[in-house]
């Protein structure tokens, strides 16, 4: 491709993608608004954001393969259009339960767009833009979560919520037709469709946030029984993927080691972040007085925090190792977290929880850099976007279990508490890295792929959360 091709494609790519990762956190800013408007808590507020990040979560494998079947431009176009018409539904929303659906349907759209979005970036730049191409992807990703809680305040402050999501549908519009004009169509190996494994892992995901959000609201039955059905999904996943001779998850992949103490600390890392972000959020406008808009600026320390640390923690992973660097940013995230949970009360001054977000940032920043490094050294080179995919699913349900257990802490608990519990989990996340330690394998070092597993999902990104 000429140059004007390329960049033509990379917009094309990355309208979509830009859309998917602002509406990430876009409602975080809106939320007290939100609640005032739809007469809705905690618990309703807690599914506006789970309802989108679960269904995102449970479908980002099926994308991917999807993607290889039929076509990536295809889902990636079709994903995008979902995404829009989901996007003004969720503008005409006049209840949580409808806000809810069509954030839900939204996340599906997102999870056609981003599992192929690099794929086809790289494809239309050509190996010698390679790194171009994976530099834009990661840049726009980045850009768009840092500017998610941002926009959504000052279009809330500036308009009103439901243009948080109106915004999206022009964006849409355009990228539909510039996708088909400027990307060229692409497939992969034609795998199938683990649709029990997904259906059966993602019940499991949503059954156990259903019990625990009907605990915070005092249903401690419900607790139990959403807690036993996820137990008997789990279990049933598990004897599917032993019995199907394509399954979601390779359960070799299980026995890697450095694979699954990756996995294991990037969900305490986002099941931490996600849930305590969530509520200090909502702390700033409803306690500390500020609007939508001033509450996105002083959440600029987190988020955009992870943007400078992300290049010079990535030029240490080698030096210094891959498990002690995310061992180190789980410490310094945990400490910010204990630090704002203390300082968190009325009367408090801005200035007390500005230095506590900036060592909040940093340490996502060092988990950022290092994370995906030893998900993929841990893998042989066939595998590695299977594994960037399971990596990408386990981040986002950490977030949306981390969102629902800190729910039922606030609730019976207050702020306190529940950032709390957040802090211990991300500080239990430092064992796995210190078990990782300095050695991280080179990519393609791991073991050898077995049977025929070779998932195109788009790397993790180091830049999904605040």
């Amino acid at each position: 491709m000429k140059g004007k091709a390329v960049a033509w494609a990379l917009v094309a790519t990355s309208l979509p993608m830009f859309m998917v990762a602002v509406d990430n956190l876009v409602v975080t800013n809106a939320l007290a608004v939100i609640a005032r408007d739809l007469d809705t808590g905690p618990a309703g507020l807690q599914w506006v954001m789970s309802g989108y990040i679960l269904a995102f979560a449970g479908l980002l494998l099926a994308g991917a393969a999807l993607g290889d079947r039929i076509g990536r431009r295809r889902v990636f176009v079709g994903g995008t259009a979902l995404f829009t018409v989901a996007s003004a539904a969720c503008a005409l929303a006049g209840s949580p339960g409808v806000l809810i659906a069509a954030r839900a349907v939204q996340g599906v759209g997102g999870a056609a767009i981003l599992p192929v979005s690099l794929t086809l970036a790289v494809a239309a730049a050509g190996a010698e833009r390679r790194a171009l191409a994976v530099g834009v992807w990661g840049g726009v990703n980045g850009l768009g979560i840092a500017a998610g809680p941002l926009v959504g305040g000052l279009v809330t402050e500036g308009l009103d919520w439901h243009w948080i999501f109106w915004i999206n549908v022009p964006v849409g519009l355009v990228a539909v037709p510039l996708a088909l004009w400027a990307i060229g169509e692409s497939t992969g190996e034609r795998r199938r469709l683990d649709v029990p494994g997904t259906v059966l892992v993602t019940a499991a995901v949503v059954a156990a946030v259903w019990g625990i959000v009907r605990f915070a609201e005092g249903g401690l039955a419900a607790l139990g029984g959403g807690l036993a059905v996820s137990a008997a999904l789990l279990a049933g996943f598990g004897a599917w993927q032993r019995r199907t001779p394509d399954p979601l998850v390779p359960p070799h992949l299980y026995r890697v080691r450095p694979f699954m103490l990756s996995n294991v600390l990037a969900l305490a890392m986002y099941f931490g972040v996600f849930g305590s972000i969530f509520f200090l959020a909502q702390f700033l406008q409803t306690t500390m007085g500020y609007s939508p808009f001033e509450a996105g600026l002083r959440t600029l320390p987190w988020t955009a925090a992870p943007m400078v640390a992300v290049p010079v923690a990535s030029a240490l992973v080698d030096r210094i190792g891959g498990g002690i660097l995310q061992a180190a940013g789980c410490l310094l995230q945990s400490g910010a977290l204990v630090w704002l949970a203390l300082t968190a009360r009325p009367g408090v001054s801005y200035g007390a929880m500005a230095a506590a977000m900036v060592v909040a940032g940093t340490g996502m920043g060092l988990v950022f850099a290092a994370n995906p490094s030893t998900v993929i050294g841990s893998v042989a080179e066939p595998e590695h976007n299977l594994a960037s995919g399971v990596n990408n699913t386990i981040r986002e349900f950490g977030g949306a279990l981390g969102i629902a257990v800190l729910t039922a802490v606030y609730v019976h608990g207050g702020l306190r508490s529940a950032v709390l519990t957040g802090a211990a989990v991300v500080f239990a996340g430092a064992f796995a890295g210190f078990a990782m330690g300095r050695g991280t394998a080179r990519p393609g070092s791991g073991p050898a792929p077995s049977g025929r597993h070779s998932a195109r999902s788009a790397p993790p990104a180091p830049s999904r959360l605040p």
